[in-house]
This record gives C-alpha cells, structure tokens and sequence, in this order.
C-alpha cells in the first residue's frame, strides 16, 4: 500500500478516536457507575481478547526489557509478589484479591503459591467470567462486594492484595481502613495502584489540571491519590504496625500503555471478531491510553507500590472519619 495512503488511514483514524473520545465520557456518578462500567467491558469481551485475563499493567523489568504485553503482566504478579514477601510465608494461608477483576491475579496466587484466594469486585459480570475460567482444583472463588464497604468480619485474612483499584475509590481513607480492617493481627497489606505526583509539593499547572481530568472522566475515576498521601491515609487509619513500605514502579510499567494500543495493531482478528461497533469502542480508548502515557512519562502521575502489616493493637476511636482525595 502507498505510504501516503497508510498514512491518512491512520490519521483519520486516530481523528475519529479523538471525536468518539470527546463525544462520549464515562464520569464517576457512584459506585454503581463503576459497576455498570465494568459489566460492559467485560460482557463485550473486547478488553479481555486485547489484555488477557490480567486487566492491569505489566512488569518489564529493571532496567526495562522488551517482553510480550501479557507475560509481562504475569511478571507483575510474580514481582509483586516476591516485593511484598509473600513468596516467604506459608501455604494455605487466606488472600482477599480487593478488586479481582476477571480472576488472573488470583488464579495464579492461588495455583502458583497456595493462597486460599477470595476475589472481590464491584462488577457481577466480573464475577462470573473469573468464575467461568477458574477450574475447580484452583482454591479461588469470586463474589460482588464494595471494597468501600467490605462484607467480611474484622481480621478475617492473612493478606491483603490489591491492583489498580484504588483510582475508583471515592474517599481513600474509607477505602484504606477497609483493606486494613479485615486483615488479622500482622497480616500483611500489599498495593499497587496509579497515583498522581503529590500536589502539594508541586501544583498541576493548567494543562496538567486539564490531563487529570480527562483520565478521571474517561475511565470512571473520582480521584487519584499520591504515594506519599495515601501512605500517610493507611498509617492514619492506626492499624499499621511500623511503618507503611512504598516504591515506584512506574519505569517499570510504563511500556505497557503503548503496547496496549499495539495489541490492536498486531490482532487484527479482533475487527472481524467484534465487529464494526467493536472497532469504534476500542479505538475511542486510543486517546486515553495515550494520556496515560504521558502524564506517567513526564511525571504527572506514578505508578505506587505499598506494602503494610495490621499491628495487633488498634483503637477504633482514632479512625480517619474525613474523605481523602488528592493527597
């Protein structure tokens, strides 16, 4: 094909990503507005065919490697995993997956370290599409629940595990008493999630200000916290023993932006697949993913790790009761 060809093709795709994407945003209203979100990505089956059963970012190395999109997003696990020190501590203990998705993380916890897994998710059709590709020896079972609001009983897990939940969360000190609540006494809490650079330090200027609010709107996001704020939430909420751990992996991240909009290059299959309408969903998304990239490249968001361990002693009348955004 001629070059020049191509190269209007492109562009007048990307030009009609462009007016989809400001046509039609996806604010967070609720939680429901999450869940209902959630349901249609997963009921279309297109985000599952380009990202895998793994709907979070992937690992690439340190220094940064070349590696297929989904293995890396397996390598994320397995480095979360060894971060936290959970490849250290016994077999058969109980995980809570806050956030599960369609069950890729838990599976391999499950199978590969011998947690006995319970995902949790805001989405119904999550639920039962993580249940649907589970087989019954693997000791991971999934159910709907507001990581808002958790169902289960204080001290009920050993560990807490948690990816890329934390952006939907509309007050982070609810959210982080939550994961913290249900650990047991020196259960371990292990984060990863997309923060923002710590405004207080250093203010978004205008445009900053303006591409935070195109990757809340788009992606149904009340707020981003940053690394150093939603530490000083989880030690606030006064069930940590010690010290909250953090890291930032964003260089070790940052590829998979990019390669999410090549898997829509290289698997053309997905346009016979899903269709006319299939197409214009996934290529509505191109704008973001690479709104993504750059405010991780140039430092407006990053990308955080957090690790906590539940003291044995707590008092409850020193909760954070106010909502926490932005710190």
């Amino acid at each position: 094909m001629n070059p020049l060809i191509t190269l209007e093709i492109a562009l007048g795709l990307f030009l009609t990503s462009v007016i989809v994407y400001v046509l039609t945003t996806r604010p967070f209203e609720s939680t429901d507005s999450v869940a209902r979100s959630y349901d249609e990505w997963t009921q279309d089956g297109i985000l599952e065919f380009y990202w895998g059963d793994h709907i979070h970012l992937g690992h690439y190395g340190s220094p940064v490697q070349t590696k297929d999109f989904r293995e890396a997003k397996v390598d994320f696990v397995r480095e979360m995993v060894k971060w936290g020190g959970l490849d250290q501590v016994a077999k058969g203990l109980s995980l809570l997956d806050v956030g599960c998705g369609i069950g890729g993380s838990s599976r391999i916890l499950a199978r590969d370290y011998g947690f006995d897994v319970t995902g949790i998710t805001i989405s119904p059709q999550q639920v039962q599409r993580a249940t649907e590709l589970t087989a019954p020896e693997i000791t991971a079972k999934f159910q709907v629940d507001d990581a808002m609001s958790l169902s289960f009983p204080d001290a009920s897990f050993d560990v807490v595990w948690c990816i890329e939940a934390g952006p939907h969360m509309p007050d982070k000190a609810v959210f982080a008493k939550e994961l913290m609540r249900v650990l047991k006494p020196d259960g371990i809490l292990v984060v990863a999630d997309w923060n923002q650079r710590d405004d207080r330090q250093t203010p978004f200027n205008f445009v900053e200000r303006l591409i935070m609010k195109q990757l809340l709107d788009q992606w149904s996001h009340p707020a981003f916290a940053s690394i150093e704020g939603f530490a000083e939430v989880l030690g606030e909420t006064n069930f940590v023993k010690g010290d909250v751990a953090t890291a930032d992996w964003t260089k070790e991240t940052l590829p998979s932006w990019l390669d999410s909009i090549w898997q829509g290059i290289i698997r053309p299959s997905g346009l016979v697949k899903f269709g006319v309408s299939g197409f214009i969903k996934s290529l509505r998304e191109v704008p973001t993913l690479i709104l993504m990239r750059i405010a991780f490249g140039t430092g407006i968001c990053r990308f955080g790790m957090f690790r906590a361990v539940r003291s044995i002693f707590h008092n409850p009348e020193s909760l954070v009761g106010s909502s926490v955004y932005n710190r």
